[in-house]
This record gives structure tokens, sequence and C-alpha cells, in this order.
């Protein structure tokens, strides 16, 4: 069943057979409708509904068709181009004749070295498919996956994405040829049975199988990490909004407003770390933050009358528009202009030098300020004309 599958036509249909494109027989539309009425509802937008949608239209046709993209398009009020957009975006909405069971063979980096890759030229063979076809009988559709988030049972198989692990091109192919012949085969962890891909469509479009419960969740090696901590009383350490709040420091809260032992990591807000880094005292005291009120303004009010000149408001924060930033300085001497692309000329030095230099492209002298406080553009009011190319 191999072809040129999933192109699109102007109209933003799927290229897909012609019956697919034909209206749903009555009873099936109106089940079809009132499933998605359950799923939109679940949306404060219904056009959010389209992920799953797409996985409902796959839970009665099988793959994407061209009727399903209509509905969704009409239900959602979305045009046929956005839905079949997202339809061949993501790999897992199938965009011809999907098998009954989607079998993904694992060739990412540690199943590879594992053997992923010999599962992979074994089982292509055995089925005579490759990448993204189907056998003849419609069963098995092969795919190479570049991950299945199974590493500590490398090399993993997936079927209908539930988890056949430690398997090896033997074990695949016995897989395989029992899914085919119609056999029971049950997943390493996980439900104790395999649904089919339209059962699967299903539960992803959000509709519950009743099996979530089923098997093994975590195997062994999953949780092995986890063991060794609870052996060792090992737990995390506690974030720095638990520190902070353990100690009042934040907010105002104190110890009994944490409960023991809590592993809270959200960071202090910014205005609390800004706090904990300058100090009250340590502050500028002709801060003018409009609304604060700072230790000491009662008595600079007593002290001062109405012809008191008002405070300089401070240099002005500026930006150089590529990450940049610093308090402005005023400039000593009015700058000379910079050509866009200047030419190759004598090297330019001293201020005219520190003038052109770009905030991107800078070093920073080993003796200059790197506070925070300070930038690049900093004058420092005793620098020389130094010609000779060495500065103070």
């Amino acid at each position: 069943m191999a072809g040129d599958f999933g192109l699109q036509t102007a109209s933003g249909h799927l290229t897909v057979p012609e019956e697919s494109k034909e209206r749903y027989p009555a009873d099936v539309e109106a089940t079809f409708r009132a499933d998605a009425a359950e799923v939109i509802a679940r949306y404060p937008q219904k056009r959010s509904a389209l992920l799953p949608l797409l996985h409902l239209v796959q839970s009665v046709d099988g793959y994407v068709t061209g009727r399903g993209i209509d509905l969704c398009a009409e239900l959602l009020d979305l045009s046929t181009a956005e839905v079949s957009g997202v339809a061949t975006f993501y790999t897992q909405y199938k965009r011809h004749p999907n098998g009954e069971y989607t079998v993904g063979v694992c060739t990412n980096t540690l199943c590879a070295v594992m053997g992923g890759d010999e599962i992979w030229d074994a089982v292509s063979e055995h089925l005579g498919i490759g990448h993204d076809e189907t056998t003849d009988d419609g069963k098995i559709t092969l795919e190479r996956v570049e991950c299945n988030a199974a590493c500590d049972y490398a090399p993993v198989v997936m079927a209908n994405w539930e988890f056949f692990d430690n398997q090896t091109p033997d074990s695949t192919k016995e897989l395989v040829d029992d899914l085919r012949a119609g056999k029971e085969v049950r997943p390493t962890r996980g439900p104790n049975r395999l649904c089919t891909f339209k059962q699967v469509s299903r539960t992803l479009a959000g509709f519950s199988d009743g099996l979530a419960d089923e098997g093994v969740g975590a195997g062994p090696a999953s949780v092995l990490g986890l063991e060794i901590a609870k052996r060792n009383g090992w737990t995390a350490p506690e974030g720095d909004g638990a520190r902070a709040g353990s100690s009042g420091e934040a907010s105002g809260s104190t110890a009994s407003d944490k409960a023991a032992g809590s592993t809270e990591v959200t960071p202090a807000s910014d205005d609390a770390q800004a706090d904990k880094a300058e100090p009250a005292a340590q502050r500028d005291e002709t801060d003018d933050t409009p609304g604060e009120k700072h230790e000491g303004d009662a008595k600079a009010d007593k002290a001062s009358d109405d012809t008191t000149p008002a405070a300089d408001a401070g240099p002005a924060v500026v930006s150089t528009g590529d990450g940049v930033q610093g308090l402005a300085r005023q400039a000593e001497a009015k700058a000379d202009a910079v050509d866009v692309a200047p030419g190759q000329k004598s090297e330019p030095t001293g201020k005219a030098r520190r003038a052109v230099v770009s905030a991107q492209t800078a070093s920073v002298p080993a003796e200059h300020d790197a506070s925070p406080e300070a930038t690049l553009f900093d004058a420092t009011g005793d620098d020389t004309d130094d010609s000779d190319g060495k500065g103070k």
C-alpha cells in the first residue's frame, strides 16, 4: 500500500480516495456530531477542540478523511485549509488508510545502540514494507520512530502506542505475526490487552476506554531512582521561596505560615529579591519612587521649605536595544558623527574609540568597573586622550 500520500489540493483537502470525501451516513454523522459537541464543550474556544476532533475522525474512518476535514471545519468555524494544515503537521494523524495496528520501532540514540536499527531492518524485511507503509492485509502500519520515551527499557517497540520493552528482532517479528493472525497480545506495561487503532483514536479524542488502571504503570527500572532515595531518606532540597518563607523575609510571612518540610521552589518576587540585594539602609536617600516613604523623610520635610528646588531625578536608564542597559551619563563633549560604513582610516583612539564601539562586540578592559551599576558607556571624568593606545 505504499504510494504518494498526504498531498494537498488547492482547496485544502488531503489527497485521499474520492469516496472519503462523500458525506457520512446519516446515523454515523449524527453520532459524530453528538460526540463532537461533548468534546467542544470542554474548551472555552471551540477551535481548540480541533486536535481531539481529528482523533475522533480517525476513530470512525481509520485516518483523516476528506469528509472528516469538512465536518471539523464546519463544527469549529474553520476553513478546510486550516484543518488540513493541522492534520498534515502531526504524525499521529494519518493521511492515508492506516493499519489496524501501528507498530513503531524506536531507532533513536539509546535504542539504536541497543539494537533498534537491527530490529527495524529485520521487521521491515519480514513484512516487506518500509516507513509509514501498510501490509496488504491492512493489519500492520510500520513506522520508524524517533523516540518512544522509554529509554530505560531499550530497545523499545510500540504497538498503537503501548509499550513492548526489551525487544529483539525475533521477538518483534513474533509480535507482528501474532497481530496479523489475530492472536491476543498483551503489552509489557499498561493495559492487559492491545486496542485497535480506531479504539485508541477514540481514547485520544477524550473518551475513556476503562483501561487506565490496568497493568503495570511504571516498571522497576523506571522507579529505581525513587526507591534508592526512599531507602536513603533523601528528599528534594527546599527552594528559595520556602527558605524565605520560613525566615519571614518574603511578604511578611512567618515560619508558621509554611507547612513543615515544604518543597516550594517558586522564587521570591522581583521586588523581594531587590529588597534582599539592596537593604533599605543602603538605598539612595534621594530615591523619588512615587508612593514610597523612606526613613528620615519626616525630618527632611521639616528642614525643607517651598523654595527648595526639586531633587534631581537621577540619570535615566537607557538601553542599547541589544540586551545591554545602564545609566545614562552626560557626555563631556559632543560625539563625532559615525558613518554607517566608515572608511578604513587610522584607528580612532581614546574617547572617540569608546564612542563608536558596539555593545555586542565590545570587550571590557581588565581595569573597567564591571559592577551592575557600571556600563561600557560610563565616562569616568579623569580619562585622558590615550593616543599611545594605553589608558589609565
